[in-house]
């Protein structure tokens, strides 16, 4: 399934995308709305989300909705940095004993085509293209050999980052945490359709220069090796995501610098999962709010 969350007629819930369709599922009450609830329902409802697309109504184009975020409201998003050889390499950083973690505070998310803004306090806007992995079940000291089965699905991640900003913290959150730089989407592939989450192309361009070509065959720490990682600290929730490291080809290692700018369109591929695009403008002089 492609796991969607779309607003149509001021309505926001969850669907599945079926070729250039959308199954709504407000033809049936009983699934839940919010995507967090929904993967919390398990087995059951997505079998009657099933039992939906095979009726073969309750279908609207993808012309007539908004994509949002397929997660709007994680409780956690958490990403891994240092996690590509290569990306080691042109930071000219050691390669982690351990997954480096930090956090990108929620507030952050936003959903395919929504606006990256470039923050008044800071010209250094960057890109990383990544895939996300969104949790499916509650869970604690997840096994690796058995973390894929806490899995839901994956999606598209850009980890916008503000240089200058993220090393006035040590966690880096700061720098990854302004708002609107966790875009995510265009919906989430359910873990079943992914054969080798660990054999996936990602690809980053700004505009039409491609800066990142990358494969995730070449993580240090798996997807699964992550999990279990993080699971030994903290319960993860239903809707959890987890951003799994970047390549090579970031703007700041750049000779000039390749800095995202007003204008600019960011548009990351992930074979077998699809394509998150997003337009770059200056923050609006209306985003004070107090």
């Amino acid at each position: 399934m492609k796991l969607v969350t779309f607003t149509k007629d001021n309505q926001s819930r969850v669907g599945v995308v079926v070729d250039d369709m959308v199954v709504d599922s407000a033809g049936d009450e009983s699934i839940p709305s919010n995507m967090v609830e929904f993967l919390r329902g398990g087995i059951s409802v997505i079998d009657k989300m099933s039992a939906l697309i095979d009726r073969g109504d309750a279908r609207v184009s993808m012309q007539n909705v908004k994509l949002e975020a397929p997660v709007p409201n994680p409780s956690k998003y958490l990403a891994v940095s240092l996690n590509y050889g290569d990306h080691i390499n042109e930071t000219g950083m050691a390669k982690p004993e351990f997954p480096t973690f930090f956090n990108k505070q929620t507030s952050c998310v936003v959903g395919p085509g929504v606006a990256i803004h470039r923050p008044n306090v800071s010209e250094k806007l960057d890109y990383e293209g990544e895939l996300a992995v969104v949790i499916g079940k509650r869970c604690r000291h997840v096994p690796q050999d058995q973390a894929g089965k806490v899995i839901a699905g994956y999606m598209v991640a850009n980890d916008v980052s503000v240089r200058d900003w993220q090393f006035r913290s040590p966690t880096f959150t700061l720098g990854k945490s302004f708002d609107t730089h966790g875009p995510t989407g265009p919906w989430i592939v359910s873990a079943d359709e992914i054969q080798d989450p660990h054999d996936l192309k990602v690809q980053t361009w700004v505009n039409d220069d491609r800066r990142q070509c990358f494969n995730t065959a070449d993580m240090i720490f798996n997807c699964y090796e992550l999990i279990a990682y993080l699971s030994t600290v903290m319960t993860l929730e239903p809707g959890d995501l987890i951003a799994t490291g970047t390549g090579a080809g970031v703007g700041v290692k750049m000779k000039p610098r390749g800095y995202m700018k007003p204008g600019d369109r960011v548009r990351i591929e992930i074979g077998g999962i699809g394509e998150l695009s997003n337009p770059v403008i200056a923050e609006p002089e209306n985003t004070a709010n107090y």
